[in-house]
């Protein structure tokens, strides 16, 4: 794979010529690596291509390049993290937490022990947006409708099933489950296609925007009573999605449910320098990053370490260590 062999090459000049000082970093070969994050209609995609906008304009100055690839999700990225074929992924911290203690998808597989965090971003709500005319008002009035819990590979499904679990409803039997991407949704509602679908994303959201601007008058959809889910898993919290960003939704107040955050992740075999250098760059410029996105606007360079349900990379640490945030 071309990160491993672009990894192998790093790690190689790294070893040969032991601690170098910044002026030999320079002198490294050209080292490219990508981001996975998820479909173009979530905030995923937009924060890959702002981290790598960010690291880029030093780009000559450390030999390096990162680039956002759109992916299948959380899942995905984890399992591409760990197959050395991405150097990082944006991950929900949920799937962070279950993968690096071999739970949920990674069961059989077992502790993915490599994973590590680097930093983490923006809180995501469990969004559920309905059609009108479906009727539908709360989670228990999905029985039967026909609504989409996200694509296999995606932390979306995960959060879409524990949410109809905790409502009292089977996935499998209850209702019809569509599995596509998110960035199809919007559309399949609005054609009729579907009568809801479940988005796990921070706000605003392109494809919730889409979805309310369409002619087919749609509101999200409250979840509420999820004390026993908050107290099963650690790593959901309370969360609101705020109206004022969906001024063509059937709602009138911000919409109580709970919520995950993204976090970016990496391996421990990605070497130190390339962590740092990220990590750094970010941090450095905390307050241009913080415009690159409305979801963004919470951000602080504190908070941006919460969330992390795996290790710290030791590349992250340095930095955090030098900024006096550990």
């Amino acid at each position: 794979m071309r990160i491993k062999i672009i990894l192998l090459i790093v790690t190689t000049v790294l070893l040969l010529t032991g601690c170098k000082g910044e002026s030999e970093e320079k002198s490294s070969p050209r080292t490219y690596v990508s981001i996975g994050t998820g479909g173009v209609t979530g905030v995923y995609y937009p924060t890959g291509g702002a981290i790598s906008t960010i690291v880029n304009k030093k780009s000559n100055e450390y030999n390096l390049n990162v680039s956002a690839e759109s992916t299948g999700g959380s899942v995905f990225n984890i399992n591409a993290i760990m197959n050395g074929d991405m150097a990082f992924g944006i991950v929900q911290s949920d799937r962070q937490a279950q993968a690096y203690r071999g739970e949920a998808e990674w069961s059989e597989s077992g502790p993915q022990e490599k994973l590590r965090s680097v930093f983490s971003i923006h809180p995501e709500s469990v969004t559920i947006l309905a059609a009108v005319d479906a009727g539908i008002e709360s989670i228990s009035d999905l029985k039967g409708k026909t609504v989409n819990i996200g694509n296999p590979g995606s932390g979306n499904r995960g959060n879409a099933i524990d949410a109809l679990e905790n409502g009292g409803i089977n996935w499998e039997t209850d209702l019809i489950a569509e599995g596509m991407k998110a960035s199809e949704a919007a559309k399949m509602l609005q054609e009729g296609r579907i009568d809801a679908y479940f988005y796990t994303v921070g706000h605003p959201s392109s494809s919730f925007k889409e979805a309310t601007a369409g002619r087919r008058a749609v509101k999200f959809i409250p979840v509420t009573d999820i004390q026993n889910l908050l107290d099963k898993y650690s790593y959901y919290a309370k969360s609101e999605i705020p109206i004022e960003f969906y001024p063509n939704a059937a709602n009138e107040e911000n919409i109580p449910t709970y919520g995950v955050k993204a976090t970016l992740c990496t391996s421990s075999d990605v070497p130190d320098y390339i962590v740092y250098v990220v990590t750094k760059e970010i941090f450095d410029n905390f307050e241009e990053f913080k415009t690159l996105h409305p979801a963004y606007g919470l951000l602080t360079r504190e908070n941006m370490l919460d969330g992390l349900t795996a290790p710290i990379h030791d590349g992250a640490m340095k930095y955090y260590r030098e900024a006096g945030l550990k």
